[in-house]
């Protein structure tokens, strides 16, 4: 639709609060909220496990690459983006191409206090889930940090969250 405004990609760790903070910031703004992961699993008919499972983490990341090339609109969306997506090669450029990147950071241990006992995380099945957090987060904060827009979530709820990103500067365009 002519004159929509541009989405907004919602990046960083699982546990930031991508996916509620995506769906208050669409309701704010009256976007339309789109879960890369959520939308995956239903163009496949599996679960992100499944995929995993069953074709590996690099055919999972190619499926990522597909929904934000052509898997989505062009405009008016929110996107909750997968924690692991900005990881491709060449995707935060694809992504800041499309529109405005939000990274939604959080310490490991804040992830890990929201993200325990959440058994369908293909990453964390791992004997010792803080220090795969705090390992994943090291080799992916250079790119998370390269966002337009980086907000520590560590101690604002929902609302605040969403606050913050509608009140920046660079988001003046997208004010509800």
């Amino acid at each position: 639709m002519k004159g929509q405004k541009p989405n907004i990609y919602l990046i960083g760790m699982m546990g930031t609060g991508k996916t509620s903070v995506g769906k208050l910031l669409a309701q704010r703004l009256s976007m339309e909220f789109l879960d890369s992961d959520c939308s995956i699993e239903r163009k496949i008919g599996l679960e992100i496990k499944q995929i995993f499972q069953a074709e590996g983490e690099s055919k999972f990341r190619a499926l990522e690459d597909e929904f934000i090339t052509s898997g989505h609109p062009m405009d008016g969306c929110i996107v909750s983006c997968g924690g692991g997506l900005v990881a491709i090669d060449g995707m935060m450029a694809k992504l800041k191409s499309k529109g405005i990147v939000v990274c939604l950071w959080a310490n490991s241990e804040t992830i890990f206090d929201r993200v325990k006992n959440d058994r369908s995380r293909p990453l964390l099945q791992v004997k010792n889930p803080l220090l795969e957090i705090q390992r994943i987060i090291n080799r992916r904060q250079e790119i998370y940090l390269k966002a337009n827009l980086v907000i520590d979530t560590d101690t604002l709820k929902e609302n605040e969250v969403v606050d913050a990103i509608i009140n920046h500067p660079g988001l003046s365009t997208y004010s509800a």
